[in-house]
């Protein structure tokens, strides 16, 4: 029986075998070759499109003549998908040839936009953001992240110098606090609070900019000078693709001040009876500051990336190496970024894994004290020599603070290594009834190993007399540094570790009913935050000046009884532990009414121990009034929408650690059983109720589209107030141990207007022309410096000590005015001698005004208007970009012309041609007053860009562009000083003081290739 139990089974499985069989070759006579070509909108052939048989493993790509073939049966969907182009399916019917025409991608208020834990059309927003593309980013020789967004964003204040080592400075919607006035939080790929160095500009492929508080309070507790988020390029299902960019470039000085030559100063002089010393006048004629620069500046770019994938997976990689000269000799910076980026999908698509790893490599070499350099140049005689005959340098140190440039950079070493490490491993898992899971893993780590190298030349000059040249600021005054010098040379060296953990676990439920559609997002914040994990120390006394600092060991530092080893700042190190929970919904019904409600909240470590939590919740509501019923009959509208939106957000940046605890530091020395010991004494009072920084937005916002998407466009309207301001107190000793204390008080406000508008004026078959105009209103205000400590309402600060003017400060915190306030004295002209005559208070004149008494408000350093305006041109295969910036209504102390004004010190040092009009007996012609505040206003042509596209030039060669650019080409301005760009980052913004890295002109030539 089981025999015969056994042959039914066999017999059984060879009729299966034998009807599979049977299926299949009919399954494979249905299946038939489709052949066809594919065109873009303009009917040219398309090149190397991705295309896939779905829901198999068959793909193939487009000729170079769009061409393409494989096998398919009918009903099968083919998938056409490239770069830049919209995705199209197609079913297969009973035809064999097709020819298929797929669609530019255009920005709609239907895109996609990156936001807080999710993604939105933008239809559906109900906030203030901006989103920019790859090619609509800021062109030239740039490694900034804020270069590449200047002028591009309405509201977004960025302003940079030439330094190749120094970023840009992003003030967003105004500066929200006194503290920290600083750059906006990142998120790159989903990563919290990446380093923006992290990212190559060439891998973006966009950048979301938040910008109320119903955008960015998902991010609670570090949104309150704006969210941005970066999203870098991916790689593309069934489409396979190599690129490569580079670009070489050369750079030259595009404005410098206008000094007095040798012959120049000597007319002077010999004018107002006076003579250069013997130890100063060599007879030559020297340029001081082309002797510090280089003539040109060189750089060079090359970014290689492979992106693909199948219908389950894709990935990215790419290797970007960047390498600029800084136009200041010695000053460079070379970087090399590797990037990885790869989704998985698994179970049927129902999960993603994603990974997202760069790491970024930098070597920044800076000119040694950089700002003393700056300084030192300006102001030094042109008829002294760079070397003696003997081909030393030359220096006439009988001359109070003054020093040879040249000789500064030849004789020192600066440079630092850093490097960031960026990991972030996703997990996405589709649930039931329209849940989807979510766990973020991210790592971060960044390394910064940095030298300086002082040679036994500076063993000559007097520490008396070697003071710094400090950026200006609140408490920064010039300080004495000639002791860190020691003896036979001294060298520095650090090395520190910043490194962040973070864990983001959050559900989301998408849900349509009928009309009613829903989104909602719930979820967790774990991060922990270590910084300056590491350790500095000096050393001095070296047997050569050949090593530099690379062997600390060979000083003998216990030699120089004066000398004392630098091992770092107090509170170097600090450990941050960060909780949040955080949840949204966004609701719409009919896509007519929007709502979206979100909150966070935030606990801290940094604060005191009664306030370590904040709640930040925002709310924000949109009608699509293109959506009524009355708005479809009329043709102006194609879409119409408007918002508006209430959050709040919070600010822990700018202190560290341990800022509300009690510290002890180093007070001194004791003697103790005959020894001079340590002393150790509180240097910061506790403060247990020190709580969050709080920044609330109001906003009213306006999307709209007209004449068929001829021109899109939104008005922005806002009310920006923050409170609780955190600020260092310095108070009395008896009533704070060690006299100094970290304390709310105060508030800021920030009201604007933004308008953007986008226009195709022309679009035809061969020529369209597209340009793009933001511009942006913002008015700041300081409402209140009342704090627990301090019931003053004004603090004067940024004191750059010129010449005579010990205390002079510039700038003033004080109620009703903004930030960077510009307070000081008032010009009066010249008395019947010829001297400089000041305003008192009282409305007379003299020439002895008193410092602090006789001061007037003067104008404020923040613009009153920004303004970007991009126009693309293309004809057939060539287009043309020009990019022009501007700023409008901001004022600028020029101190640095104030300073070269001094023409009691012409015997000493350089003036300025526009100081030939003062008399050498005017001893206060350079008094800081309103006679050097000037006009900041610039109209700027940033960028213009030529380039061709070469279409599938060569077989497997999809397209080959070659482009010419120029950065800065003309700037339209009043400003006197070498440009109008002046820092707007900080608290003591738009003050021009002998520390400008000069801007530099770029010429340009690159080539990008697709395979």
């Amino acid at each position: 029986m089981g025999f015969n139990y056994t042959l039914f089974q066999r017999s059984c499985m060879c009729m299966l075998l034998l009807l599979i069989s049977q299926f299949n070759i009919a399954l494979a006579q249905n299946e038939r070759k489709i052949t066809g070509t594919v065109v873009d909108s303009e009917s040219i052939p398309a090149a190397r499109v991705s295309i896939f048989v779905k829901g198999t493993t068959k793909s193939t790509v487009t000729g170079t003549d769009g061409s393409f073939s494989v096998t398919a049966k009918t009903g099968d969907i083919l998938v056409f998908s490239s770069l830049g182009f919209n995705t199209k399916e197609v079913t297969v019917t009973d035809q064999s040839v097709y020819k298929v025409t797929i669609t530019q991608m255009t920005t709609t208020l239907s895109d996609v936009v990156v936001v807080g834990y999710g993604k939105s059309s933008r239809k559906a927003l109900t906030s203030s953001i901006t989103t920019i593309k790859a090619d609509e980013l800021n062109k030239g020789a740039i490694s900034d992240v804020g270069q590449l967004l200047q002028g591009k964003v309405a509201g977004v204040n960025i302003s940079s110098s030439g330094d190749p080592n120094k970023p840009a400075a992003v003030i967003l919607r105004g500066a929200s606090t006194v503290n920290s006035p600083g750059a906006p939080y990142y998120v790159i790929d989903g990563i919290p609070g990446a380093d923006i160095a992290a990212i190559a500009p060439a891998d973006i492929e966009s950048i979301d900019v938040l910008k109320d508080a119903a955008a960015t309070a998902i991010y609670g507790n570090r949104a309150a000078s704006g969210v941005i988020m970066v999203t870098t390029k991916r790689g593309a299902k069934g489409q396979s693709r190599i690129t490569y960019s580079g670009f070489g470039a050369i750079e030259n000085v595009s404005s410098t001040l206008d000094l007095m030559n040798a012959d120049q100063l000597r007319s002077f002089l010999t004018a107002n009876g006076s003579a250069f010393s013997p130890n100063d006048d060599k007879g030559a004629n020297t340029d001081w500051m082309k002797a510090i620069q280089r003539s040109t500046a060189y750089s060079h770019n090359h970014n290689l990336s492979f992106s693909g994938g199948s219908e389950h997976g894709t990935y990215s990689a790419s290797l970007n190496y960047f390498n600029k000269d800084g136009i200041l000799s010695e000053s460079s910076l070379n970087r090399i970024i590797g990037r990885l980026n790869i989704d998985q999908y698994a179970f049927n698509d129902k999960v993603k894994f994603s990974l997202n790893l760069s790491n970024s490599t930098s070597k920044s070499i800076n000119v040694p004290l950089q700002n003393i350099v700056l300084l030192q140049a300006a102001k030094h005689s042109p008829v002294s020599p760079l070397y003696n005959a003997d081909g030393t340098y030359f220096e006439n140190l009988n001359n109070t603070g003054y020093f040879n440039p040249l000789a500064i950079v030849g004789n020192a070493q600066d440079e630092t290594k850093y490097n960031v490490l960026l990991g972030g491993f996703n997990t996405e898992i589709k649930l039931p009834f329209g849940f989807t899971y979510n766990v973020n893993l991210s790592y971060q780590k960044t390394t910064a190993s940095h030298g300086e190298f002082y040679s036994s030349y500076f063993g000559k000059y007097p520490t008396s007399n070697f003071y710094n040249n400090p950026d200006p600021g609140i408490g920064i005054a010039h300080t004495l540094i000639g002791s860190l010098f020691g003896s036979n040379g001294s060298a520095l060296r650090s090395n520190y570790e910043n490194s962040t953990k973070t864990l983001e676990t959050f559900l989301t439920w998408n849900k349509k009913i009928n009309d009613h559609s829903i989104n909602a997002v719930i979820g967790y914040t774990y991060q922990d935050n270590v910084y300056g994990d590491g350790f500095q120390t000096s050393s001095t006394n070296f047997p050569s000046d050949n090593i530099g600092f690379s062997n600390l060991t060979l000083g003998n530092p216990y030699a120089i009884s004066s000398y004392r080893i630098n091992l770092g700042n107090d509170l170097t190190y600090g450990k941050i532990l960060m909780i949040s929970d955080f949840a949204r919904v966004n609701y719409s019904y009919k896509d007519k009414y929007l709502f979206q409600g979100s909150i966070r909240r935030d606990g801290s470590s940094v604060f005191g121990e009664n306030n370590q939590w904040g709640y930040f919740p925002s709310a924000g509501v949109a009608w699509r009034v293109i959506e009524e019923d009355f708005m479809k009959n009329q043709s102006l509208f194609s879409d119409l929408k408007i918002r508006a939106s209430y959050g709040v957000t919070g600010n822990s940046s700018g202190i560290g650690a341990y800022t509300g605890k009690l510290v002890y530091g180093i007070s001194g020395t004791y003697y103790n059983n005959g020894v001079q010991a340590a002393a150790y004494a509180p240097v910061q009072g506790s403060n247990p109720n020190l709580k969050w920084e709080r920044t609330a937005t109001k906003n009213l916002g306006v999307d709209f589209a007209l004449l068929k998407n001829k021109i899109s466009g939104s008005i922005d309207v806002y009310d920006k107030n923050t409170t609780d301001m955190l600020f260092r107190y310095s108070v009395s000793a008896s009533l704070v141990p060690g006299g100094s204390i970290w304390a709310n008080g105060g508030s800021i406000n920030n009201k604007g207007i933004e308008v953007s508008l986008s226009s195709s004026p022309v679009v035809s078959k061969d020529f369209s022309w597209s340009t793009t105009i933001n511009m942006a209103y913002n008015k700041n205000k300081i409402t209140s410096l009342k704090g627990p400590y301090a019931n003053g309402d004004s603090v004067r600060y940024s004191d750059p000590e010129g010449p005579g003017q010990t205390n002079a400060t510039l700038q003033i915190l004080k109620v009703g005015y903004p930030l960077g306030q510009f307070f000081s004295l008032k010009y009066a002209g010249k008395d019947a001698s010829g001297n400089s005559l000041f305003y008192k208070r009282d409305g007379s004149t003299t020439t002895t005004p008193a410092i602090g008494t006789d001061y007037f408000y003067l104008g404020n350093a923040q613009p009153k208007v920004l303004m970007g305006w991009s126009n693309t041109f293309k004809y057939k295969n060539l287009d043309l970009n020009i990019f022009i910036r501007g700023t409008f209504g901001n004022k600028i102390f020029n101190a640095t012309r104030a300073d070269l004004s001094y023409t009691a010190g012409a015997a000493i040092n350089n003036i300025l041609v526009s100081a030939a009009n003062d008399k050498i007996s005017d001893t206060r012609n350079s008094f800081y007053s309103d006679r050097y505040i000037e006009d900041g206003s610039y109209i700027r042509l940033d960028n213009a860009t030529l380039g061709y596209n070469f279409k599938s030039p060569f077989e497997k060669v999809s397209n080959i562009r070659v482009y010419a650019s120029t950065n800065n080409l003309f700037t339209i301005t009043k400003y006197k000083g070498i440009d109008p760009e002046i820092n707007q980052g900080g608290v003591a913004p738009g003050i021009d003081y002998n520390n400008f890295y000069p801007k530099t002109r770029t010429f340009l030539l690159g080539v990008n290739v697709s395979f």
